[in-house]
């Protein structure tokens, strides 16, 4: 064992042992007092029992913990007296001392309305005085306590998350309270009740060794201090560190992290299973995504998931975080010791599912936990490993450096709308700090660390350069705002100057800046960010978009001689390999939607389509599409349904609806609500309409039903899934092949889109 190991042994044998003797010392002062203040003479007297709850009945009293006493009788009329005999003596010591004293009948029908109450008398210890009589009681309470556990564990469930909301995660603030934050002793404490229930297993190993990590820190916190804290400030660190045998704070806190999560994440698991006991019963059976269905509240593997796939981990995770939904614990084990994993260069659909998880937003921050706890995220990403429970050096921040880039990307996911790039913006806010824990300036080493993992990710060069300046200019914006006189043109000039390393992709790497500016200023917290800084930043990227050239939506497709060789078959030709979809045929209105709904119909999810066209009077669409779940579509019933529906002999929007109103929803996570835009002067040949929207089943062929609705023929479109996340640019012309020009009827045809939109997120 290395020496640093044998010194945090010795160090933390030594605490234990003086819990240990401090326990039993109290045990025989508290006996004498009692038999002291017996009226009868010596001994304790009958009929009385001095028991302990909390900390002491566990023998974990801390130097500043409270002594917690109920003094026990059987009706005696002087018991005031015997009473006065024992607390007068344990104030005058300076011992904190919460009590109470009660018959054994008065403290068993506390119990039954008191949760707090009930939790200490539930492990009560006899320390003097009549055995019989607390472990009559306990065993009532134990007894009560499972009788009405159906009631009493949903209502400790609550209370639990008032005490976590009051006072966070304690594995990821700089500063916690070890006892009642989230993660915290308090909640093995409730663990174990809720275990004595029968409802669910007792902590395991694991779980009680965390404890042991807290219960030793906070030992130490009390011994360094003098004082009963149990909030870990950052002054009193390196003492504790010490007292610990630890190199320093950030060995501490490391330490404490691993501990806290521990506990928090086992914690969750427990009380995910007691509220699957509740009234309200388990949720139905589903599939929610690809390889994943959620049964019983949790998703799980569905049958036949393919382990080998490389995509399958970050799939399922993306298919729980976008339902709203945990991971079930064995499914994660599962996962963790069965499934590949994806190798650099990911495959697309591997690098599109880690996007969808991420854009799942705060759902993500449970999933992207369980995943960590089984140590699937270092393998995914093995720069990770550097900034896992890494602490942070500026009070300013809330959370250690990995939860706070989590945070980041979860704030990002209310954005995507704001950039032409989520998948962008989304894998950049999980980056931008990946340089802290590398020598130097953060910035500047995590840029080039993030051009790497973009590769590995396999996204191109050019987004992996983005991504590399948007890490390396990550606090450009609100630097240069605060700092610097936006309304000088020099200012400007010096953003735009910094943004060029990507020739034509300056604008999309100003607004990429600016949303993560928000997203990392949310996520670290409000003395980091709010409505001044707020204002001055996006003040800052609009007028340095202005200053930028470009931002147009992207060329027009063009027609391949793939394309022009299928259009120039006689009426109309469908061809179907694997998940790509090519059809030509002629341009007739409501062609982009009907195939989309026929692809819809066969439950395939659009991944990316183009409509262009390739000579007069022909078009030809592109789609790659996959499937929602399950194994994909027999390939020629496809591509009989597509041939009916160009011949007008099947009726799509009467199916798509049958099959909409038969559809069970269940609620998902909250998204940002769809956005549409009218370009202007984008093209002087048609009118150019960009919709972003939470990507979903049928969604292009509702944005194609309402421009049909609206007299809209589609000469054009480009249409990409960036995770779960919709980016789609329209371009439209009226029944004359003419754009629009009326503003009025812009804004009518904007409206209807949009009305549409909303009425089906």
């Amino acid at each position: 064992m290395p020496l640093a190991d044998r010194q945090v042994a010795q160090a933390r044998a030594a605490l234990t042992a003086a819990r240990a003797s401090r326990a039993s010392e109290l045990d025989t002062w508290l006996a004498d007092l009692l038999g002291a203040a017996a009226p009868e003479g010596d001994g304790p007297p009958d009929g009385v029992a001095l028991a302990a709850v909390g900390s002491h009945a566990r023998r974990e009293l801390t130097p500043g913990g409270d002594l917690d006493l109920v003094l026990l009788h059987r009706g005696r009329a002087d018991i005031s007296a015997v009473a006065d005999g024992i607390w007068y003596p344990v104030w005058d010591s300076g011992l904190r001392l919460d009590h109470s004293v009660r018959t054994a009948d008065e403290a068993r029908a506390v119990a039954r309305t008191d949760l707090k109450a009930a939790l200490g008398l539930l492990s009560a210890r006899c320390v003097a005085g009549d055995e019989t009589l607390v472990s009559s009681l306990r065993t009532a309470v134990q007894a009560d306590w499972r009788a009405d556990a159906r009631t009493r564990l949903p209502d400790l469930a609550r209370m639990c998350r008032e005490r976590w909301q009051a006072h966070g995660e304690a594995a990821f603030l700089l500063e916690p309270d070890l006892k009642e934050a989230h993660g915290g002793l308090r909640d093995v404490h409730v663990m174990r009740a809720a275990a004595a229930s029968w409802a669910v297993p007792a902590p395991d190993s694991s779980v009680m060794a965390a404890h042991d990590v807290l219960l030793d820190v906070r030992h130490a916190l009390h011994e360094a201090t003098g004082r009963p804290s149990d909030r870990l400030v950052l002054q009193e660190q390196e003492a504790v560190a010490r007292a610990l045998g630890l190199p320093d704070a950030d060995a501490l806190l490391r330490a404490l992290a691993e501990a806290a999560r521990t506990i928090t994440h086992a914690s969750g698991t427990l009380w995910r299973a007691v509220l699957r006991r509740s009234p309200a019963g388990p949720a139905a059976r589903r599939p929610v995504g690809d390889g994943a269905v959620e049964q019983d509240g949790e998703v799980v593997l569905a049958r036949g998931a393919d382990l080998d796939d490389p995509a399958i981990v970050p799939r399922v995770a993306a298919a729980a975080a976008q339902a709203g939904l945990p991971l079930a614990p064995a499914t994660v084990a599962h996962l963790a010791s069965r499934a590949a994993l994806p190798s650099a260069p990911w495959p697309a659909r591997a690098r599109d599912a880690l996007v969808s998880l991420l854009g799942a937003g705060p759902a993500a921050i449970a999933v992207w936990e369980d995943l960590d706890q089984a140590g699937l995220i270092v393998r995914l990403l093995p720069a990770w490993e550097r900034v896992r429970n890494r602490p942070q050096h500026n009070p300013v921040h809330r959370f250690t450096v990995d939860r706070h880039l989590v945070e980041a990307a979860a704030h990002a996911a209310a954005l995507t709308r704001e950039v032409a790039r989520p998948d962008l913006l989304l894998i950049g806010a999980l980056l931008h700090d990946i340089g802290k824990g590398l020598p130097g300036d953060h910035s500047t080493a995590g840029a080039g660390l993030a051009r790497s993992i973009a590769a590995d990710l396999g996204f191109s060069d050019q987004d992996g350069a983005v991504l590399e300046t948007v890490v390396r200019h990550h606090l450009l914006l609100p630097d240069t705002a605060t700092r610097r006189d936006i309304h000088d043109p020099v200012t400007v000039e010096a953003v735009t100057a910094a943004v060029s390393a990507v020739p034509g992709r300056e604008r999309e790497t100003v607004e990429l800046l600016a949303a993560l500016a928000v997203a990392d200023g949310l996520a670290t917290g409000p003395a980091a960010w709010g409505a001044w800084k707020a204002k001055l930043v996006a003040e800052l990227a609009r007028r340095t978009i202005a200053a930028l050239t470009g931002g147009t939506p992207p060329p027009l497709p063009v027609p391949s001689a793939g394309h022009l060789s299928l259009a120039r078959h006689d009426g109309a030709a469908v061809r179907v390999t694997g998940s790509h979809i090519t059809i030509a045929a002629p341009d007739t209105p409501g062609l982009l939607w009907r195939a989309a709904g026929v692809l819809a119909l066969h439950r395939l999810a659009v991944r990316s389509a183009r409509t262009l066209s390739a000579d007069v009077g022909t078009a030809v669409l592109d789609f790659t599409a996959v499937p929602e779940y399950g194994t994909p579509p027999d390939p020629a019933t496809l591509e009989a349904d597509l041939r009916l529906m160009l011949a007008g002999r099947l009726d799509v929007a009467a199916r798509l609806d049958r099959r909409s109103r038969s559809r069970r929803v269940r609620p998902g996570i909250p998204v940002p609500p769809p956005r549409v835009t009218i370009v202007a002067d984008a093209s002087t040949t048609a009118t150019v309409i960009e919709v972003r929207a939470h990507d979903g089943p049928g969604l292009l062929c509702r944005i194609g039903q309402a421009l049909d609705s609206r007299a809209l023929q589609i000469r054009a479109a480009r249409v990409d899934t960036l995770g779960a996340e919709a980016v789609d640019v329209f371009y439209v012309v009226d029944e004359r092949g003419e754009p629009v020009a009326e503003a009025e009827a812009l804004t009518g045809i904007r409206k209807h889109l949009q009305e549409a939109l909303d009425a089906s997120s």
